[in-house]
């Protein structure tokens, strides 16, 4: 007989408690309002509407590795990024997840929608479009589940109490039952919102963020189908279905993600902001003020995640976390974010379009040596720091702070030591030692005083980078204030315009079906607004090249990694990359070298194959079908 897994609304449970009352559950409260009394005019529903966006498992500045809405209460600085191949925290190490299984979230949506009928001064059309927004709610949310634990227990009506709790339980659907849901409710939420919204509504769903939230669910879901397999996993959660799915389900999904994404880009409303920069200087400059300021690109950013007041907590503190050591002020652990070696290779020059821009440092070539400094090897030579990476992409200038370079008005120092004229190199480690060559002291961190500069110094290791590169994505351009340090209110991108057109390019690559030429146009689109002017060839390693640089600190790698089951591969070497800006005193004037090395005090990482799969919560408790290995 097949067994199902099972799920117990959580929030119900509470109601043992008023056991031996018994009339309890008649009885109208009267220290608060009622649910059905807020759901009895428009002023209620946009107030439980906005408690909904706040339960909604949105990965904006609050969400980390370890949990959603941090804001303020983030004491740790991990972010998704830093468990993939895209950057490592200056402090810790961990390849982490985080997990959400909300039921009661969903349990406030299915609410609203049996509550719709009973609304007061609600037109039909309002009436509808408030039904399509739960829809699009209650799609995100299951999308949120099915990403991280495969099928899970679909509950399409709000479960009254009962005191048999054998009756609220509800059996785990397969994977495949799940996405086709997650589809259905985002065709339920598009047929009937409205295209667009303005005023003190425009940053709620639209008919065109559902569809584009369907590409994105239908990328994954066609992902899973298609590269699923490639996990090993196996036991009776396989068995049943409840994780993976057919590879002949693919193309299904592929077709969905290519559909919803045509609707998209033929309704004319989107673009990319200033898509034809004159140089790659403009597009560096462009970029950076659609990252610090996402309201400049309504365009483009088609779902933004506002925050409100910041006395109320209605803020994050990602600017706390996030900034060179130089420009932190006095948060006592910033500089978190520490973009790696592997993200930056993958960043193009514009003289050699469709290939990984790997940072040569030595005369040979070789990019494989990882070993540090060795005094018989011809490194190349540059007057400044910054100088190894002319030509490269101009959306490396804009998400990385670069050794030598500028913000905020400061010279952001990054050097990791250098070489004395005997040839032998002091660099990292916890102290910040001298030489005087001639008549001038040169420090091995680049400057005397640890205020002075932002990198691998480790008795300060809080605040520096440990990798050669420290993170600027969507910090502000603006001088921050003391007062301002964990209470930033600039909002996050959720949905831009270029992941749509990133989702497209690879829909039709891998399924073979779409207009492969507006696929092409797609993918060299977000390629030309980086200042680009050759375009190159729909090629998976293209495609995943591009959609990596462009969504970089946008939630997107991990996932991605994810969903192809590529963790395994990447993380195959076991360690990420940094690179070391050595001060070459051989040579006078001295120049800059660069030595291609493993992150200082990494530990090595192998992935684990069932964390494709989250372990399903509380199974001791309501015997649900653990996923494999847990």
């Amino acid at each position: 007989m097949r067994r199902y897994h099972i799920i117990i609304i959580a929030l119900l449970l509470a109601s043992a408690a008023l056991a031996s009352c018994k009339n309890a559950w008649d009885l109208e409260p009267t220290d608060r309002i009622s649910s059905s009394r807020i759901l009895s005019s428009e002023e209620g529903v946009r107030s439980w509407m906005a408690n909904l966006y706040w339960q909604a498992p949105f990965e904006e500045f609050g969400f980390s590795g370890t949990a959603f809405h941090k804001g303020t209460a983030n004491t740790v600085g991990f972010y998704q990024d830093q468990f993939t191949d895209n950057a490592i925290n200056s402090q810790g190490n961990n390849i982490d997840v985080s997990h959400w299984w909300d039921y009661g979230f969903l349990r406030d949506v299915n609410y609203l929608l049996q509550q719709a009928e009973n609304i007061n001064g609600l037109g039909d059309e309002q009436r509808t479009q408030i039904e399509a927004e739960a829809h699009f709610l209650r799609a995100f949310g299951y999308f949120a589940l099915a990403k991280r634990y495969g099928g899970v227990p679909i509950i399409r009506e709000f479960q009254e109490y009962t005191p048999d709790a054998e009756q609220l339980k509800v059996p785990r659907s397969t994977e495949k039952e799940t996405w086709d849901f997650i589809m259905e409710e985002f065709d339920l939420a598009a047929a009937s919102l409205p295209q667009i919204r303005t005023g003190a509504d425009a940053r709620r769903a639209t008919k065109y963020l559902a569809l584009a939230m369907k590409a994105r669910a239908a990328l994954f879901a066609a992902s899973i189908a298609k590269y699923g397999a490639k996990d090993g996993l196996e036991g009776e959660a396989v068995e049943l279905g409840l994780i993976h799915m057919s590879p002949s389900d693919a193309n299904g999904y592929y077709l969905q993600c290519i559909k919803a994404c045509e609707e998209v880009i033929s309704s004319g409303l989107f673009g990319l902001y200033k898509p034809a920069p004159e140089s790659p200087q403009d597009a560096q400059k462009n970029l950076i003020t659609l990252f610090s300021d996402p309201s400049v690109a309504p365009q483009e950013n088609m779902f933004i995640y506002s925050y409100g007041d910041a006395e109320v907590v209605a803020c994050h503190s990602y600017e706390f976390w996030c900034n060179s050591n130089q420009t932190r002020l006095s948060a006592p652990h910033s500089g978190r974010m520490n973009p790696v070696l592997d993200l930056v290779d993958a960043y193009e020059y514009y003289a050699y379009p469709g290939r990984d821009g790997t940072i040569i440092t030595r005369s040979d070539g070789n990019v494989s040596d990882y070993d540090g400094f060795k005094a018989g090897h011809d490194y190349l030579h540059f007057d400044t720091p910054s100088q190894i990476f002319e030509g490269k992409d101009a959306r490396l200038w804009a998400t990385c702070i670069l050794p030598g370079t500028t913000f905020r008005d400061k010279t952001i120092t990054i050097q990791a030591g250098y070489v004395a004229r005997n040839g032998s190199a002091t660099y990292e480690g916890s102290s910040n030692t001298s030489i005087t060559v001639g008549d001038k002291t040169y420090y091995q961190y680049g400057a005397a005083s640890s205020d002075d500069y932002s990198g691998f110094d480790q008795s300060q290791h809080f605040v520096m980078t440990r990798t050669g590169f420290c993170y600027k994505k969507f910090l502000s351009t603006k001088e921050l204030k003391e007062n301002e340090l964990g209470k930033n209110t600039n909002s996050y991108p959720i949905m831009r315009y270029a992941e749509v057109l990133l989702s497209y390019a690879e829909a039709v690559f891998e399924s073979g079906e779409g207009d492969p030429a507006l696929a092409r146009r797609c993918l060299n689109a977000t390629r030309r607004r980086a200042g680009h002017t050759t375009d190159i060839e729909l090629t998976s390693d293209n495609i995943q090249r591009e959609r990596r640089v462009e969504l970089a600190f946008e939630n997107d790698r991990f996932w991605t990694l994810i969903r192809r089951r590529e963790f395994q591969k990447v993380f195959a070497s076991g360690s990420r990359k940094a690179l070391d800006p050595l001060l070459d005193l051989r040579v006078s004037p001295p120049k800059y070298i660069f030595v291609r090395k493993v992150v200082l005090k990494e530990v090595p990482h192998t992935w684990e194959n069932k964390n494709y799969y989250l372990a399903i919560p509380g199974t001791a408790s309501n015997g649900c079908i653990q996923n494999p290995q847990w």
